[in-house]
């Protein structure tokens, strides 16, 4: 006999948050195919990893030199969110950051963020990212922002550092230096990015 007092529920509150954030990367992965974006990379195949940063594969699998702005982007968001709305539990908290990714992502695979980076930085070959590219993003974010719950902040701060000096490094790129080209563009920054 069922308690009558007691409401049911088809899915327990608790995996409310899950699904919604898997709603979140559906729909985006849904637009961006509407919109026009390859699903994978135009070469027929996909790859866990793909190093070469001046190439028309970059941006086009799994992961790649810039996955590390995506973690950077959990941590960053998990860091807001304690300081704004520490009162929401976890789980919301990463609906709300996964949302703010999935718009990023909706908004840099815009015709018009596509041609901005096209004019401004040194990314010439570069039409946009496939939708597996952008589902591992939203997945690297999402790393981040459960990493950034269990880790120090010293140690979350330690690894921001550490994948920034490494990818500035090694591509003469990171996180902060595509937000830079992206909004101020710096020819001497763009010339030294052209060096590779």
């Amino acid at each position: 006999m069922i308690d009558s007092r007691t409401p049911t529920r088809l899915v327990p509150i608790r995996l409310v948050p899950i699904l919604t954030v898997a709603g979140i990367i559906l729909l985006t992965a849904a637009w961006l195919y509407w919109i026009g974006r390859e699903p994978w990379c135009k070469c027929g195949y996909v790859k866990l990893w793909h190093g070469q940063v001046v190439s028309s594969e970059n941006s086009q699998h799994i992961s790649d030199w810039y996955t590390p702005s995506h973690i950077i982007h959990g941590f960053l968001f998990y860091g807001l969110l304690w300081l704004v709305a520490r009162r929401l539990s976890f789980g919301w908290r990463l609906v709300i950051a996964t949302l703010v990714e999935a718009a990023w992502e909706i908004v840099e695979n815009s015709n018009a963020v596509i041609e901005r980076y096209r004019s401004v930085t040194i990314s010439l070959d570069y039409y946009g990212d496939s939708i597996v590219n952008v589902v591992a993003d939203i997945a690297a974010m999402i790393l981040g922002f459960w990493l950034a719950s269990r880790l120090p902040v010293r140690v979350t701060v330690a690894l921001i550092l550490l994948f920034e000096v490494t990818t500035i490094w090694l591509i003469r790129d990171g996180l902060a230096l595509n937000v830079l080209m992206l909004l101020y563009p710096l020819d001497a920054v763009a010339e030294w990015q052209a060096a590779r």
